[in-house]
């Protein structure tokens, strides 16, 4: 009797044992996967971290034009030398003069007469049309693209100078109004703080002389 009663206990000490091991072997549910709010936004939303919200479109600019769901109006355009751009559908259409933003509001109300709704994202890819020139005993001869506020000082720091150059003879040239003015720039004075003026900021179309 007492034999059949220390196998009883026996079976019932593994069976709880066994119980015991199973829960704590067992995995939580693993938590639903968080939605990113973000990227479900409408392209038009996401704005170019490219360029400024105030550049200005020129000639020879590359946009890219994207309207959502709608493949066959989503493309890489130049921008032509008379300031257009040509679209499916709309044709020809003035960017130059323009900022992103304002192209996109144009292109998309004149959109609104084929689609309903239509989401439209303006991205400058190539902002060609914001160049200077800097020529003579420079290291990098030829066209630079202009940044934002870039001064002369700026411009020649990424030039660099041959060691033939002459840093105090040089000179900016710069056409306004169908005229020429030539604007001179003493870059050993400058780098030393006197005439702070002739350290003006460049426009597109420049051209930075060395000697």
């Amino acid at each position: 009797m007492k034999k059949a009663i220390h196998v009883v206990l026996l079976l019932w000490v593994g069976l709880e044992t066994t119980a015991l091991l199973s829960q704590a072997s067992g995995t939580q549910p693993s938590a639903a996967p968080k939605t990113d709010n973000a990227s479900a936004k409408a392209p038009d939303e996401v704005q170019s971290a490219n360029v400024g919200s105030d550049y200005i479109i020129g000639a020879d600019d590359t946009l890219h034009i994207s309207v959502w769901k709608e493949p066959d109006l989503t493309e890489t355009l130049p921008v032509r030398p008379d300031g257009k751009i040509s679209m499916p559908l709309l044709n020809d259409i003035t960017a130059a003069g323009l900022t992103p933003l304002q192209l996109r509001d144009t292109i998309t109300e004149r959109l609104k007469k084929y689609i309903a709704d239509p989401r439209v994202t303006v991205v400058v890819t190539g902002m060609n049309s914001r160049r200077i020139f800097v020529t003579g005993e420079v290291t990098h001869t030829g066209p630079m693209t202009l940044l934002p506020h870039m001064t002369v000082l700026q411009a020649l720091a990424q030039a660099g100078f041959t060691q033939f150059a002459n840093p105090k003879a040089i000179y900016l040239l710069r056409t306004e109004n169908g005229r020429q003015q030539k604007i001179p720039f003493n870059y050993k004075e400058v780098v030393k703080g006197n005439h702070p003026e002739q350290n003006i900021m460049l426009k597109p179309g420049d051209t930075i002389v060395v000697p």
